[in-house]
Order: C-alpha cells, then sequence, then structure tokens
C-alpha cells in the first residue's frame, strides 16, 4: 500500500527531469527563469561561478549543464549530455542552495523596529 504513493511521487519527478531536458534541447535560447524561480537560478550561478548573479537568466541548456554539474556530472567533451541522476540530484542541490541563500540573506538583513 506505501508503493503506489511512492511510484507516483517518482513518476512526477521522472517527468520533470525528462520535461527540463526536452525544453532545453528543443529551445535553446529559452531562459532559465521559465522553468525555475528566481532564487534557484541564482543560487546555481552563484554555487558555480562565486560572483553576483547578472539581471537576465543564462539560458536554460547553460542552466541545466550547470545544475547537472552540482549533481556530479564532469561535463568533459567525451561525457555525453547529463542523465536523470545527475539532474535530480543537481536540483535537489539547487533547492537547497536557495534556501541557504534566503536564510543568509534573512540573517544579514537589518532587523526593522
Amino acid at each position: 500500500e506505501r508503493l503506489e504513493p511512492a511510484l507516483a511521487l517518482y513518476l512526477i519527478i521522472a517527468w520533470r527531469l525528462h520535461y527540463l531536458t526536452v525544453l532545453g534541447r528543443a529551445i535553446p535560447e529559452l531562459p532559465g527563469d521559465a522553468v525555475l524561480d528566481p532564487a534557484e537560478w541564482r543560487a546555481v550561478y552563484v554555487a558555480i561561478h562565486r560572483k553576483s548573479p547578472p539581471e537576465t537568466p543564462p539560458a536554460l541548456p547553460i542552466l541545466l549543464a550547470w545544475i547537472a554539474r552540482l549533481g556530479g556530472h564532469l561535463g568533459r567533451k567525451c561525457d555525453g549530455p547529463p542523465g536523470p541522476q545527475a539532474l535530480w540530484i543537481g536540483l535537489q542541490r539547487a533547492r537547497d542552495l536557495a534556501w541557504g541563500m534566503q536564510l543568509a540573506s534573512e540573517l544579514l538583513a537589518p532587523s526593522a523596529g
């Protein structure tokens, strides 16, 4: 009885990963904020480049490559495109990074009152 809810959750995750992969390949000019929260893509940018993010989001294929890099994909010339496991782990890390950046900004913000 616990297997069916787990399978439903994994199907949703697999669909989102497949959807991101297809969008990144089919529409390479699509901006990254079309599918990710601004906090997520900014956190990924800061984690990869170690500097402040730009005002405009990068293209989705570039952003997916960075997310896959967070998930363990090396991105060498001989490597193929990132697989679902690297994207899944990278998306989890992106969400964690966004949450950490939000917490840090709340701690560093001057308290009102």
